[in-house]
C-alpha cells in the first residue's frame, strides 16, 4: 500500500532486542592490579583497577572497611572532533563527574566493604573510542577489572574474602521510531525519542535507572518493557563478564599475567 509505514530497521541490521558485539579483553594495563578493554560495538573503554593500602581521610585512621572510587575520562581522540583534556580546561566537566560517581556507586552497591579493610580500589575508565553507551561500557568493564584485581589480592593474602556479593553491569535502552531497542550506538541515541541507562546486578536488582524523554514522553508500559529489555541484555553481558574473569584467573594462576599488586 502506498501509505504503509516503512518497516523499522536498525543501522547495523540488528534486531531490536540484540546487543552490539561485546567483548572484555583482560590485561591491557599491566601496571594496574586488574584491567580490561571493554568493547560495546565501536565504543571502546579501558577499565583499570588499582588497589591502594589506604582509604579516604574521612574514614579515619583505623578504618573497619575499605572504599571503591572511580574516575572517568574521554580521551581527546575518542570523538570525531577533538575533546579537550580536563587538565587543559582546568576542571572536569559535569558529565564526567556524573558518570564517575555512577561507576563508583555501581561498584559499591555489590560490594561488602568490610571485607577489604583499609584498602581502596581505584577504578579508572578511559574512553578510547565513543559510539554511544560509554557509561554502560565503563560500568560493565569496571566490574570485570575490579574482580580481576580482587582475585590477585586474595591470592596474595591481602584481603580475607571476596568483597563482591554480586555482579553488576549496565546497558542502554530506548525508543526509536516507536520501537523499543537495546544497546544504542550514537546514531540511534541522538535520534531516540526516549533514552535510558539501566544498571542492574546479576541477581536482577536495580542499582540505577536513568530514563529521559527527548522532546517526548513515555508511558508506564513503555518503562516496564524497556526495563525488561535491559534485563535481557544485562543477563547476556553478565555471562561475558564471567568468561573474561575466568580467563584472567586462569592466566594469573599459570603465572602468565600477574600484573600490578597492592600499592
Amino acid at each position: 500500500m502506498e501509505n504503509e509505514k516503512p518497516k523499522f530497521s536498525r543501522a547495523d541490521s540488528r534486531s531490536a532486542d540484540a546487543l552490539r558485539t561485546i567483548s572484555f579483553k583482560p590485561g591491557v594495563a599491566p601496571n594496574a592490579t586488574g584491567s580490561v578493554l571493554a568493547c560495546f560495538g565501536d565504543t571502546k573503554v579501558i577499565c583499570a583497577c588499582t588497589a591502594e593500602k589506604r582509604v579516604p581521610p574521612w574514614m579515619g585512621s583505623s578504618p573497619s572497611k575499605g572504599w571503591i572510587s572511580a574516575e572517568y575520562a574521554m580521551l581527546p581522540y575518542s570523538t570525531l572532533s577533538r575533546k579537550q583534556r580536563a587538565s587543559s580546561a582546568g576542571k572536569v566537566d559535569g558529565r564526567s563527574v556524573e558518570i564517575q560517581r555512577l561507576i563508583g556507586r555501581s561498584m559499591r552497591a555489590v560490594a561488602d566493604l568490610e571485607k577489604m579493610p583499609g584498602i581502596t580500589l581505584w577504578i579508572d575508565c578511559d574512553v578510547l573510542q565513543a559510539d554511544g553507551g560509554t557509561r554502560t561500557a565503563s560500568i560493565s568493564g569496571a566490574y570485570v577489572a575490579a574482580k580481576i584485581a580482587v582475585g590477585k589480592l586474595l591470592r596474595a593474602g591481602e584481603i580475607p574474602a571476596d568483597p563482591f556479593v554480586d555482579s553488576v553491569a549496565a546497558v542502554s535502552v530506548g525508543i526509536l521510531e516507536g520501537t523499543r531497542v537495546l544497546d544504542l550506538p550514537y546514531v540511534e541515541d541522538k535520534d531516540a525519542d526516549v533514552d535510558a541507562n539501566v544498571v542492574m546486578t546479576g541477581k536482577g536488582r536495580f542499582v540505577e535507572i536513568q530514563a529521559t524523554g527527548e522532546e517526548a514522553s513515555f508511558s508506564d508500559e513503555d518503562l516496564k518493557e524497556l526495563l525488561s529489555l535491559a534485563k535481557k541484555g544485562i543477563s547476556e553481558i553478565a555471562l561475558l563478564q564471567e568468561a573474561a574473569i575466568a580467563s584472567a584467573e586462569e592466566e594469573c594462576v599459570s603465572g602468565a599475567a600477574e600484573g600490578g599488586g597492592l600499592l
